[in-house]
Formats: structure tokens, C-alpha cells, sequence
């Protein structure tokens, strides 16, 4: 197979598996009720196909799949929340994973995918304070970050495995 058509091929797959997760995750309810806070499972496959494909690939797939998502659920804040979480949190587990994981060592992919929770989150207070004109709303990013410390720990974890396994089964391809 052309090695342009199997890329195409990999990042539809990608993109797919992004959005439907991300639409799956919209349907599990939280044991407690804190509005913007969700497990980030997609952020697996992002961070997944950062290890895997690089930067560009990975901000990619998680623009498609924020914009596929707005198609499907309409347009509105929560896409801007979501868009700019998404973009903001890819760069930053980039950033992390490229100067502080490969080159340095200093983190593992569990820490940069809690960089990427931590930076999502950010991101969408931020992003929320602008539209809403309220700095108020950075009093909630605390209770957002120890959430995404939780779920950053447990998508890093599933991210690692996930991408090692691939890494083997690319290898052999």
C-alpha cells in the first residue's frame, strides 16, 4: 500500500476513534456534578497518535475531531471551550513530550498527558473568562486540576500501554 494512503488511512482511524470516544464520554455520568469536568478519553488517542505520528499529525486529529464533534452537537460555547482545550492541551503535551520526555527524561507519557488535562482545563477557564468577561471562573480551575490529575494519571497510563503495543506492532509491519 502507498505509504501517503496508509497515512491517510491511520489519521481517519485516528480521528474516528477520537470522536467516538469523545461522543461515548458525553454519555458517562460523573459520580459528582462539577460543569466542564469529564474523564478526557479522547485526549488517549491524541496523546496516542502524538507518541506515534509527531505534532502535526496530532494536532490534526484533534482539530477534526473537535470540529466533527461540533458538527454533530451543534456549534456554541461549549465548541469553543472544546476547541480551545483541545489545541491548547496538544501543544503543551507536545512540548512536554518532546524537550521533557525524550530529550530529558523528566516525565513519563502519565505526566504529560496530566500536562495536557491540566492544559486543557486551563484553556477552557480562560477561554470561558474572555466570553463570560469574568475572572472569576479561574477561582474554579483549582477543583479542575485536581480532576485532571486523576483522569491525566489514568489516561497517561492507558496512553503508554496503548502506544508501546502499536510501537511493537509497526515495528513488524
Amino acid at each position: 500500500m502507498n505509504k501517503d494512503i496508509r497515512n491517510l488511512v491511520y489519521t481517519a482511524l485516528l480521528v474516528a476513534m477520537a470522536l467516538a470516544v469523545s461522543l461515548v464520554e458525553r454519555l458517562i455520568p460523573l459520580p459528582f456534578v462539577m460543569p466542564g469536568a469529564k474523564l478526557g478519553l479522547s485526549n488517549m488517542v491524541i496523546l496516542i497518535t502524538l507518541i506515534l505520528y509527531g505534532f502535526k499529525r496530532g494536532m490534526l486529529v484533534a482539530v477534526l475531531k473537535s470540529v466533527l464533534l461540533m458538527m454533530i452537537i451543534g456549534f456554541g460555547p461549549s465548541f469553543i471551550y472544546s476547541f480551545s482545550g483541545a489545541v491548547f492541551s496538544t501543544i503543551m503535551m507536545w512540548i512536554a513530550y518532546k524537550y521533557f520526555s525524550i530529550n530529558f527524561k523528566i516525565f513519563s507519557v502519565i505526566g504529560v498527558s496530566i500536562i495536557g488535562a491540566v492544559s486543557h482545563n486551563f484553556a477552557q477557564v480562560t477561554a470561558a473568562a474572555y466570553i463570560l468577561k469574568s475572572l472569576m471562573l479561574y477561582t474554579y480551575f483549582p477543583f479542575l486540576t485536581l480532576i485532571a490529575i486523576v483522569t491525566g494519571y489514568f489516561v497517561g497510563l492507558g496512553s503508554d500501554n496503548v502506544a508501546s503495543h502499536l510501537n511493537k506492532i509497526f515495528k513488524n509491519i
